[in-house]
């Protein structure tokens, strides 16, 4: 994780916006003062939010009260139909480990936050590199074989299968991202990251295969015939990625 990488403070669409603040300000009503801090994450912190985006938020708490997380549960519903909200929930004592279990996601966050509410707890948290090592390896791995078994489930309607490559961009590119920094390489984002990567791996088609993954999360669709071939070509990047990152030091 980059300790000096500036909370994000991009723009989303003005329903997304007041979503946003009646989530925060229910999340306040419910939370009291246990509540420390929300963090928008992603995609959403960009301003970038696509059709196939979920709309992501870190709740850091000094305890996880029962009564008060019951009465958070419907803002919380509502929240996740309209706009597909995901919240994660950490205790603030449990941040540090947290955040090296899963070195990769806090890493992400790291890069691109925007913070709601509190303070920016992020800021200055660092995770190992033999975490950030072991968890990349996890990512690419859980990837490959979801991309396996999606296939085998849903490829036979091309339209379900688009929706799963669309879903694949957020893994891939958070991987080429904590990847490239464990070689050495600065990172601006996530999408550049992958995009560098795999220029610098030569293989056409895997050049081919990520250049439609901005058309695929607006559009959920692709062109007829191109999504098996698009997923196979994400399985052979994953599992090249995975290699290499065997032969970090």
């Amino acid at each position: 994780m980059n300790p000096v990488t500036p909370p994000l403070q991009a723009a989303l669409a003005p329903a997304v916006e007041q979503l946003l603040a009646n989530l925060v300000a229910a999340a306040r009503s419910s939370f009291q003062d246990n509540l420390k801090s929300v963090i928008l994450f992603g995609s959403g912190a960009e301003g970038r939010l696509r059709p196939t985006s979920d709309l992501n938020l870190l709740f850091l708490l000094a305890a996880f009260d029962p009564r008060q997380v019951d009465a958070f549960r419907e803002p919380l519903r509502v929240a996740q139909i309209a706009d597909r909200a995901a919240g994660m929930f950490v205790l603030t004592a449990e941040l540090p480990a947290v955040a090296e279990a899963f070195a990769v996601k806090f890493d992400d966050i790291g890069r691109r936050r925007r913070v709601l509410f509190g303070e920016d707890l992020i800021a200055g948290l660092a995770t190992s590199r033999v975490a950030k090592k072991m968890r990349l390896r996890q990512v690419l791995l859980n990837l490959l074989l979801r991309l396996r078994e999606r296939y085998l489930s849903v490829s036979l309607r091309e339209e379900q299968l688009a929706i799963v490559i669309a879903e694949s961009a957020g893994p891939l590119r958070s991987a080429a991202a904590t990847l490239l920094e464990l070689e050495g390489t600065a990172v601006t984002s996530p999408r550049l990251a992958l995009e560098h990567l795999v220029q610098s791996l030569k293989n056409p088609d895997w050049i081919a295969a990520i250049a439609q993954l901005p058309l695929v999360r607006e559009s959920r669709s692709l062109p007829a015939g191109a999504a098996a071939r698009i997923t196979f070509q994400l399985m052979a990047l994953a599992e090249a990625m995975s290699q290499r990152s065997d032969q970090l030091a």
